[in-house]
């Protein structure tokens, strides 16, 4: 086990057996025979313990994934799908952790203000940023994917915003889990399975864009 591991788990053990973060680093740092300065080699905050750690719950679901050759050859819809799911799958093994660190990001977005609120929702809370970053490099490529594969449609200016309405899809799936509380998380598998299929009917080609050739068509050629 590495240094950053050791930390992250004590971390995490912590806010499991008290409910709240440790009084301070120092005595984090104190517990693992660490001096503070060992400590902000890895860390230098909580809240950076906990982004590793949702960045951890991603690369997990993600390694899980491309580990399976099946999953290679799925669509790009299906790959997404089983994304989700698998990385449900991941949060479900530390729920307690995922749903402590989730009411803080939420608590610390009640205490802003109203314009603060939505600039930190166009950024994502700092705890999130890393996954979001990762998240976002995931997603485009399965979007380039999808457009060589005819399942994304590359509509001028909207295309660029698909990989932002996804991680919204992300947050609501995220949040949807936390407050479930159907028998084995029952009710999550189906707004998965709803809100990829929505998202997908509206990336991909639909009559609008049947008629919006025909348009330019006749208008070129008249």
């Amino acid at each position: 086990m590495d240094k950053q591991e050791k930390i992250r788990k004590a971390y995490t053990d912590f806010v499991l057996e008290n409910g709240t973060p440790p009084p301070s680093i120092f005595q984090l740092a104190k517990k693992l025979k660490l001096s503070e300065a060992e400590f902000y080699q890895e860390y230098t905050s909580f809240e950076s313990i906990e982004a590793d750690i949702w960045l951890g719950f991603f690369k997990q679901a993600l390694d899980t994934l491309e580990a399976d050759p099946v999953y290679q050859t799925y669509s790009v819809r299906e790959k997404l799908l089983a994304f989700y799911y698998t990385w449900i799958e991941v949060l479900k093994a530390q729920r307690s952790v995922a749903v402590f660190s989730y009411n803080r990001i939420r608590e610390g977005m009640a205490t802003v203000s109203p314009v603060a609120k939505v600039r930190m929702n166009r950024q994502s809370p700092r705890i999130l940023q890393p996954f979001k970053e990762a998240y976002y490099e995931y997603v485009r490529d399965l979007l380039a994917e999808g457009r060589e594969s005819k399942e994304v449609e590359p509509r001028p200016f909207l295309a660029d915003r698909y990989a932002d309405g996804l991680w919204a899809q992300t947050l609501f799936i995220l949040q949807f889990w936390v407050n479930d509380v159907s028998k084995n998380f029952e009710k999550t598998d189906t707004a998965i399975e709803k809100s990829v299929n929505t998202a997908f009917d509206l990336i991909g080609r639909s009559p609008l864009d049947s008629l919006f050739d025909l348009a330019k068509f006749i208008y070129h050629n008249r």
